[in-house]
């Protein structure tokens, strides 16, 4: 075991194409000729936010993490999967915790009211207009110690535009330096996710993207900046990652509609639905149907719709797994019945009722000019670069899985964490 501090930056969205610019600036072109950059990481199906972070900290793909959507499952909820309870798996931060490290977050996802976590402000926001940031911090496990010294000092940050960009970074960023300055952790996670943001409403790649590369540029530098002012620059690990990427799509699809048109869900003249044998739940460019009536004569029957319509090239989808098909392929298990996998230029909705297929929708992130939550194969790929005295210079390495990772991060602290992950050990002194 060593006493080395880490750092990891998971910028949202981020992908391998982007380095190209961000090499452009000074400090990141210094930090690619010091350390070793894994050019594509694989992520996990589906290639959604929470999904992917819950196998980012613990290394376990979704079938062990129990994490396969942002959202909780029941039909029409949109609560998210905010607390550390909905992980199953082992993190990092347990792991350092163990080890008597302390450990601080940055809206780093499902990890509010974490009990191993010394300094928290984890991903959330304020649940209602009447719902004051600070309350909504406290309830997902911020202590009034963060809340007084970290919290409040920059909320002026957000004030009056939560989750949009670029504020909420610079939220999230500021936060970080002053845990960084305040309390130096020695374990430290932090998700910035204007990158994602930027992408879901403007596109893959164009002027909007870029300039928000500027800002996480000069975040970056400012992260460095503060772990020199406490001279511990030298004795950290910076781990620069992301947690998948996005692809450009033109519309979006109601496969609840399938549901509805063929007797499977019922629906009143005021749009309301009053009764259901199963149901869709969008998952960006995938899709996840639960049955409500676990009869075998209704799961054979919904199996063939959906198959059947898959086949056809007709619904904006072009595979449905079984439950049994998506752990044994992709790992992806869970209280699903079926996954619907996009063509490739569709993204999925919860309309029952009106058009089958209507345009993108801005004020749903799932549903923006582009998205994710498809195969992990597929479209531009996330990247890692890791800088600081456990890691080699100049190493470059094509391709490695997503929950390599937190191995990785365990194995150089001597940290005790079972996972599917194994260390990438071309890349450690």
């Amino acid at each position: 075991m060593n006493n080395r501090k880490t750092v990891i930056i998971s910028n949202d969205a981020l992908v391998t194409e982007d380095y190209e610019y961000l090499c452009t600036k000074p400090l990141f072109k210094q930090l690619m000729a010091e350390g070793s950059w894994v050019k594509t990481l694989k992520t996990v199906y589906p290639s959604i936010t929470y999904c992917c972070h819950a196998s980012m900290i613990t290394g376990c793909y979704p079938d062990k993490t129990h994490l396969y959507n942002n959202e909780v499952d029941e039909f029409g909820n949109k609560d998210w999967t905010w607390e550390r309870h909905h992980n199953r798996a082992k993190t990092l931060i347990d792991a350092a915790k163990e080890a008597g490290k302390t450990v601080a977050n940055v809206f780093w996802p499902v990890l509010g009211q974490d009990p191993n976590i010394d300094w928290n402000i984890p991903e959330y926001w304020s649940q209602s207009p009447e719902d004051p940031i600070c309350d909504a911090f406290a309830r997902m496990g911020t202590s009034s110690q963060v809340i007084e010294e970290i919290v409040k000092p920059n909320l002026y940050y957000i004030e009056g535009h939560q989750r949009q960009h670029p504020y909420c970074d610079e939220f999230v960023f500021a936060c970080a330096r002053d845990m960084i300055l305040k309390y130096k952790p020695d374990l430290l996670v932090v998700h910035p996710a204007g990158i994602d943001g930027k992408r879901h409403s403007c596109g893959l790649f164009n002027e909007y993207v870029t300039e928000q590369l500027d800002y996480t540029y000069y975040w970056i530098e400012k992260i460095v900046r503060a772990l020199k002012e406490i001279g511990e620059w030298e004795n950290t690990d910076l781990i620069l990652t992301s947690d998948h990427g996005q692809m450009n799509m033109i519309r979006r699809a109601n496969p609840n509609l399938l549901l509805v048109n063929n007797g499977f869900m019922n629906v009143d003249e005021s749009g309301k639905v009053t009764s259901m044998k199963a149901y869709v739940k969008p998952v960006g460019a995938s899709a996840q149907i639960f049955l409500t009536d676990k009869s075998e004569e209704n799961r054979a029957a919904v199996e063939k719709l959906f198959t059947d319509a898959a086949k056809s090239n007709l619904y904006g989808f072009e595979r449905c797994y079984t439950a049994k098909e998506a752990a044994e392929e992709e790992h992806l298990a869970g209280d699903f019945d079926f996954v619907l996998e996009t063509d490739g230029y569709t993204t999925f909705g919860p309309g029952v009722t009106g058009d089958y297929f209507t345009p993108y929708d801005l004020t749903d992130y799932r549903l923006g000019k582009a998205t994710h939550g498809y195969l992990p194969d597929r479209g531009p790929q996330p990247s890692m670069l890791c800088v600081g005295p456990s890691f080699r210079k100049g190493v470059v390495l094509e391709r490695h899985p997503t929950v390599d990772m937190a191995a990785t991060i365990a194995h150089i602290n001597g940290w005790s964490l079972l996972c599917d992950g194994t260390p990438i050990t071309e890349i450690l002194k």
